[in-house]
């Protein structure tokens, strides 16, 4: 695992060049910010975008330990925390730019869903996809939903961790789980493979931040590129993919 990051960083060094703009998302960005990025070259020609999509929490130890990315997008607001007071995003630069919800999902032509948190304990499920919580937002999500049934501890021998949540989503689309928690974004991109059991209940809305780090070389390229993902354009292609558009969150 150690060698694999020192190679991605060493990747990422050798690809951030002039004209190029390096986007490090969240996994479950991965079909919007593609779009988006492809969308913003075609309106800035002289700009590449290059994307990093990985879970949040090693986006942000990418970062920490000096990878050359220039706008840093993740998929809730305590990893943006993690940055802002590690000092390794720029000043005011912070902004949210897209709502989901988690959900729980179930393989396709499953016919006796749990329709609660508390039906996952009735005996008909016997394994759940989870993104590991200390990494991937998702998981913290359900972790906290979990907690706050009483159901954490007791749900633990039922529960697979994954490294993002487009694997827990993987595997309840091929069947090697009876149930997944992912965000609701990522149910359109398995279609006709994964249902919606439930919506997962959350004390409010997973928000989306992003921010240029500080480090970056292309600090006004980084704040377009932002600009445009806040954009009505942007917000169009992130509501195409399932997000929430910031103007309909709250």
């Amino acid at each position: 695992m150690l060698l694999f990051r020192s190679l991605l960083l060493m990747l990422l060094c050798s690809s951030a060049q002039a004209g190029e703009l390096m986007v490090s998302a969240a996994a479950s960005l991965n079909q919007a910010f593609s779009e988006i990025a492809s969308a913003y070259q075609q309106t800035h020609p002289h700009t590449q975008v290059l994307l990093n999509f990985a879970a949040s929490g090693v986006l942000l130890q990418q970062v920490a330990k000096g990878a050359p990315v220039d706008v840093l997008a993740v998929a809730d607001q305590q990893t943006m925390d993690s940055a802002e007071q590690q000092g390794l995003i720029s000043p005011g630069s912070r902004v949210d730019f897209a709502g989901n919800a988690l959900v729980l999902i179930v393989p396709q032509g499953v016919t006796d869903n749990p329709s609660t948190l508390k039906d996952l304990l009735a005996g008909g499920v016997k394994r759940i996809a989870i993104g590991n919580p200390d990494a991937v937002p998702a998981g913290r999500y359900a972790q906290t939903a979990l907690e706050s049934a009483g159901l954490w501890q007791g749900i633990q021998p039922l529960l697979i961790n994954t490294q993002n949540v487009r694997q827990a989503l993987a595997y309840a689309a091929q069947g090697e789980v009876d149930a997944a928690f992912v965000y609701s974004s990522d149910v359109k991109e398995a279609a006709g493979k994964v249902s919606v059991a439930f919506a997962v209940p959350l004390a409010a809305p997973p928000l989306y931040p992003m921010a240029t780090v500080r480090s970056s070389q292309q600090q006004d390229e980084a704040a377009r590129f932002q600009a445009f993902v806040g954009s009505e354009q942007g917000q169009a292609i992130l509501q195409k993919h399932g997000f929430i558009r910031m103007a309909e969150v709250r």
